[in-house]
């Protein structure tokens, strides 16, 4: 709503050739409820329910996601930097997480 101005005049949308198809409406309508709307709900849910710390430990898969998702949806072959880069940032998680040590620590 605040750059709603600003696009009407720069972008002219009643100038467009054509207007927009229902398949267009139906990506804007399924990018602003899943991948904004759903988003924020899940975010401030694992918030409260696995508090700050942990949450913020979900930014360091975004890589791997990333790898993986070229690796299965594109087809790119993975090297094996990208496996041990990967292995790092498991075993970064494991260990900030903080449940690998309370395993590893002997029962008193």
């Amino acid at each position: 709503m605040l750059i709603l101005a600003i696009m009407l005049v720069v972008d002219r949308p009643w100038q467009l050739a054509a207007p927009p198809s229902l398949v267009t409406w139906a990506a804007l309508a399924a990018l602003a409820l899943l991948s904004t709307a759903l988003a924020y709900v899940l975010y401030f849910r694992i918030l409260a329910v696995a508090g700050p710390t942990n949450l913020l430990l979900v930014t360091f898969l975004i890589p791997v996601t990333a790898i993986g998702l070229g690796a299965l949806v594109l087809g790119e072959r993975l090297e094996p930097q990208q496996f041990a880069g990967m292995l790092l940032v498991g075993s970064a998680l494991a260990l900030l997480d903080g449940r690998l040590s309370r395993f590893l620590r002997p029962a008193k």
